[in-house]
């Protein structure tokens, strides 16, 4: 028998279309109840029941209890990242699902992964940061220099707070959309809820799409200008 972890236990849990659905729809970062989850998923509520057993018990999910509701969430941002990584392999191999509509063009542009910012925007923000030195790139990890720090409390973030916290500062993540990395971790949050904060940028209900005002536009393309 074979040692070490049980990638073949995870791989089934999320290879199932109604488990892999409920987990895509959880990637907005909100927590949903089941009822909503059965909806993403196209079954019943007693067979979403199952599948949420399931992925809570192989620490995919948390459950958060309001009253006499039950909301489902991700477990943490690592599932989060897998889930995305997951799709990023998918479209480089070709595996996609094609659907039509103007929402799609809205979701490759901006869209929440988790909860950071993702698609052509999230990669833009990161290559810029990179560009101007601001981020390192050491194979797959990113560092924060002191060029960035100095960039990151410009920008009114508090760095020392993120640097407390047991999350990772800042790390890869690959787009399904740009088949490029984007930035997550706690500073990918942060650089996210600058606009979302201030009213310069807004998650469409129901979707993970993420909708800039003008002058968010406008402000976007000053702290992250491309190269």
């Amino acid at each position: 028998m074979a040692e070490g972890p049980d990638i073949a236990r995870i791989a089934a849990l999320i290879g199932d279309p109604a488990r892999a659905n409920m987990l895509l729809a959880l990637l907005g970062g909100k927590a949903l109840t089941a009822t909503e989850l059965a909806g993403a998923a196209g079954v019943t509520l007693q067979t979403a029941s199952a599948h949420l057993a399931k992925l809570g018990d192989g620490g995919l999910l948390a459950q958060r209890k309001q009253g006499r509701h039950r909301y489902f969430a991700l477990a943490d941002d690592t599932v989060g990242a897998m889930v995305e990584g997951l799709m990023g392999f998918a479209a480089s191999r070709g595996h996609l699902r094609h659907r039509t509509g103007p929402r799609e063009p809205e979701l490759r542009k901006a869209r929440i992964c988790y909860d950071h910012l993702a698609g052509d925007y999230g990669v833009r923000m990161l290559d810029s940061l990179v560009a101007r030195g601001a981020i390192e790139v050491h194979d797959e990890a990113l560092v924060l220099t002191e060029a960035g720090a100095d960039a990151v409390i410009g920008f009114g973030i508090d760095l020392a707070s993120l640097k407390s916290s047991r999350r990772p500062l800042c790390r890869s993540c690959l787009d399904w959309s740009e088949r490029r990395s984007h930035m997550a971790g706690s500073l990918g949050k942060a650089l996210l809820s600058l606009f979302l904060d201030a009213g310069l940028a807004r998650r469409e209900a129901g979707s993970r799409v993420v909708h800039f005002t003008p002058e968010g536009e406008r402000r976007f393309a000053l702290m992250f200008p491309s190269s």
